[in-house]
């Protein structure tokens, strides 16, 4: 199974090159990597034009944004599946691909464990994000996978179509939901963290950003759960993530 994996950049060389090391270190061999660059002005195309070339596509030039790159990525991938990896993040070790590649033969989407780490050197732990199985209610209980270690199909991804750009923060929240909720593909966990998430991306700034992606959340589920003016999800959805927390405790317990 060719495994597609989509990042998109603009002036990231602080962190970039974990991202490209982790993606060749990969044991799975049949993948490739498609960088939409937003016509970066530091040294981040040059970090990635001394890597590889024969397993990347490479485009830069001017862009509306994170969601537009991701778009432009998705009209370019080849693969059998395809997911995102950020300019920030970095596959968790070398396994990552080819446990995605055996679950994703037998199941339309794949998600797995994830760790927000202080940075990519001291990987210091912060918090540890358990997937589980989705239950009936889905989105509507306050459910969600971590978008970074979210693989599907080509089938999904052709069903679900491009990321919303209207939307600021949350369009991946959407771009799952839709995928989950809305055409009955089934998912499946692999209990194995994946990724190592930089904390401090789009999402985990501070609390602005964690009100405006509620508050985008909250206007996906209304427009395609038909969900009220406010649900269940509204509180349960923040819930789900204190029990993360208690990872780092019984990891340094151990």
């Amino acid at each position: 199974m060719k495994i597609s994996v989509l990042t998109v950049c603009r002036n990231a060389a602080a962190t970039i090159r974990y991202t490209l090391d982790s993606f060749f270190a990969q044991e799975h061999e049949d993948k490739e990597l498609i960088v939409v660059d937003g016509a970066s002005t530091d040294e981040t195309l040059s970090i990635i034009r001394s890597y590889p070339q024969e397993r990347m596509v490479v485009v830069s030039e001017p862009d509306r944004g994170m969601y537009d790159a991701l778009n432009k990525a998705l009209g370019l991938f080849s693969g059998d599946a395809v997911g995102v990896l950020n300019s920030d993040d970095a596959y968790h070790d070398a396994s990552v691909l080819g446990r995605l590649a055996t679950a994703l033969a037998n199941s339309d989407i794949v998600v797995g464990h994830l760790d927000f780490v202080k940075d990519h050197e001291s990987k210091a732990l912060l918090r540890r994000w358990m997937a589980t199985p989705r239950p009936p209610s889905g989105f509507r209980s306050g459910w969600m996978p971590a978008h970074p270690t979210f693989y599907v199909r080509r089938r999904v991804a052709e069903q679900v179509g491009a990321f919303d750009i209207s939307f600021a923060i949350a369009s991946d929240y959407d771009w799952m939901l839709r995928a989950t909720e809305l055409f009955g593909f089934d998912s499946v966990v692999v209990d194995h963290v994946l990724v190592d998430m930089m904390h401090g991306g789009a999402s985990t700034r501070g609390l602005t950003s964690y009100i405006s992606h509620n508050i985008e959340a909250l206007y996906s589920r209304r427009r395609w759960l038909k969900s009220g003016i406010v649900d269940l999800a509204v509180f349960s959805k923040p819930a789900r993530k204190l029990s993360q927390f208690f990872v780092i405790g019984r990891q340094n317990r151990n």
